[in-house]
């Protein structure tokens, strides 16, 4: 147990904390302190790279679901269907819906989300429309009672599907899904520090959508009101992979696309996220001869892992 420390050693220290400057997201700040027996000591601090996900927990998710059954997870979500976690902790619930959401950035889950859906609203999963909804495990036969169509049931404890579709597996473009399998399953050997899991598999996500997306400023146009207009047509049949064109045809089809591609198309300036830096990045090398496939999703996000260690 820690020792009571007197409010003599504790004042400085805060007082450094706070005199600190704001790291920007993938930067660090020191932090000096004073310990008795151990004298003057720098901490140094690091905000995560992306700062949307400081407050996500995706060790949690990866915990209990195997890498195979979140991308089954990930897949049914982007084609906003109807998914239902359970679980015995309502921590767990929370955790894990909220980390699965935030995998889908740059876009924005647009329908019905319940990271914890009380007993006595249990019908709200008859809904016909898209839902993410959080279910306690005691709630799981009184669940599975009602008339619910079309759904993913995710059992979180013991990482199985209790109801599913049967082509969950097979939504995803193959070879996209096979590389971003790959990065999951080896994300340890990939980055041994503890803390840069959170970023690596933020990354790989982003870099699934990069490579799926990503070249739709090339067929963005200027329209008569000054806006910009995707040529949805021309995008979709661009991409040089089948399996992509085959999937984009439904992902374009849903809001999460509407909504991402008009806030592209109202803004004028264009964003600089997250995002919109891999995409620069991504156009800016699509000149430069690469191996395709699995192999390119795999050196682009070697690369990035790169960078954000010698940061």
């Amino acid at each position: 147990m820690r020792r009571e420390i007197s409010p003599a050693l504790v004042y400085p220290f805060m007082r450094s904390v706070m005199e600190a400057p704001f790291p920007a997201p993938g930067r660090t700040v020191t932090v000096k302190s004073f310990l008795p027996g151990s004298g003057n000591e720098v901490l140094t601090l690091c905000r995560p790279v992306d700062s949307r996900l400081e407050h996500v927990d995706f060790d949690s998710l990866l915990e209990c679901l195997s890498v195979g059954n979140l991308l089954q997870v990930f897949a049914s979500l982007l084609l906003e269907r109807r998914v239902i976690f359970v679980a015995e902790k309502l921590s767990v619930l929370s955790r894990c819906s909220h980390a699965v959401l935030a995998l889908l950035y740059p876009f924005t889950w647009q329908h019905t989300f319940v990271p914890v859906l009380p007993a006595s609203m249990l019908d709200i999963s008859c809904s016909p429309t898209p839902f993410l909804i959080g279910v306690l495990a005691p709630c799981l036969p009184q669940l599975l009672e009602l008339p619910i169509e079309e759904v993913l049931i995710v059992d979180l404890c013991a990482n199985k599907f209790v109801i599913q579709l049967g082509d969950e597996d097979c939504i995803l473009p193959s070879k996209l899904q096979a590389a971003l399998q790959q990065i999951l399953e080896e994300r340890e050997d990939i980055l041994r520090q503890e803390t840069g899991n959170t970023s690596l598999v933020s990354e790989g996500f982003v870099r699934f959508f990069v490579e799926l997306v990503g070249h739709y400023p090339l067929h963005m146009v200027e329209s008569s009101n000054g806006n910009k207009e995707l040529q949805r047509d021309s995008f979709r049949k661009s991409h040089p992979s089948r399996g992509v064109r085959q999937f984009l045809q439904l992902f374009m089809d849903t809001q999460m696309f509407a909504g991402f591609i008009q806030d592209k198309e109202l803004r004028k300036g264009g964003g600089r996220g997250l995002f919109e830096t891999r995409v620069a990045e991504y156009l800016d090398s699509c000149s430069e001869p690469e191996p395709s496939g699995v192999n390119k999703f795999l050196k682009g996000l070697g690369n990035k892992m790169k960078l954000l260690q010698m940061k």
